[in-house]
């Protein structure tokens, strides 16, 4: 499946510039502002199961985080949770949104916890999927990757196409079908994708959610965290552990759902949202 190929499956028809850099978004529905936010190694494909079920309610608002997806990739960029809040705070003000429903799974709950608690945006309701939001997070590839980034961005690309699934299976309870991975995994192939894969695991760090941690008790409205009961990446103990630190913020655990909730329950989030949103 080629780039173009991925664009007409998913179009994100609209550009933003944040310093020079192209940040691709789109926005479908009609009624209160909804803005849902992807994590790592993925992209806003991971809401296509979720969207159609509430763009009847709610104004969808989604992107691909710089360096991710159909968003620009290139040589040298700076694309760690230091700078994606600093985009996501640019971008509410350009869909001049003042106080959406946000949702951010994965890196994208760092960067949403990041953009209310550091950037003061103001949210009406806060649900975090799976959130990297507690030290430590990452899995064993992206520790070992940190410190070898130009080996594993030179790798021959047949070697690539077979890391990058294997990687990202590892994020699902159930097997993603051949045409779902190939969503996920596409854009990190080639002579941008591939750099661009090893560049933002290259550039984790958990200083970015340690920042914040203490932070946890300032909520400015109602959060909810859903969490995959098989969730191999971030153990689910990390859900309850979340959940003390946020204080009066509802959880709820997905059964037979790993990391991206989204593929393996995506029903339990949109049942969970519409029961949490408040209404339209």
């Amino acid at each position: 499946m080629s780039a173009a190929d991925l664009s007409k499956i998913w179009d994100l028809p609209h550009v933003f510039e944040y310093e020079g850099q192209k940040i691709r978004y789109n926005i479908r529905g009609e009624g209160p502002p909804l803005v849902l936010v992807h994590g790592t190694p993925f992209s806003s494909v991971v809401w296509r199961k979720i969207i159609p079920h509430l763009e009847d309610r709610y104004r969808v608002y989604y992107y691909d985080l710089l360096g991710y997806g159909q968003s620009e990739m290139r040589d040298g960029q700076i694309v760690s949770l230091g700078v994606q809040n600093e985009i996501f705070a640019a971008l509410l003000e350009h869909w001049g949104l003042g106080s959406p429903d946000v949702v951010g799974h994965d890196f994208g709950g760092a960067t949403v916890l990041r953009g209310h608690l550091l950037n003061k945006r103001n949210y009406r309701s806060l649900t975090l999927i799976d959130p990297v939001a507690l030290s430590p997070w990452g899995t064993p590839l992206p520790r070992y990757a940190r410190q070898h980034e130009s080996i594993f961005a030179g790798l021959p690309d047949f070697i690539q196409r077979a890391v990058v699934p294997a990687y990202i299976e590892g994020a699902v309870f159930t097997p993603l079908s051949a045409e779902a991975m190939a969503l996920y995994a596409e854009p990190w192939f080639g002579p941008l994708g591939q750099p661009a894969f090893w560049r933002q695991i290259a550039q984790f760090d958990e200083k970015y959610t340690d920042e914040i941690e203490s932070k946890y008790d300032s909520f400015r409205c109602p959060v909810m965290i859903l969490w995959g009961k098989e969730d191999k990446w971030i153990s689910v103990d990390f859900a309850y552990k979340l959940a003390e630190k946020i204080a009066g913020s509802k959880l709820k655990i997905i059964p037979n759902a790993g990391h991206i909730v989204q593929e393996d329950a995506p029903e339990a989030i949109i049942a969970e949202l519409l029961k949490f949103l408040p209404n339209p």
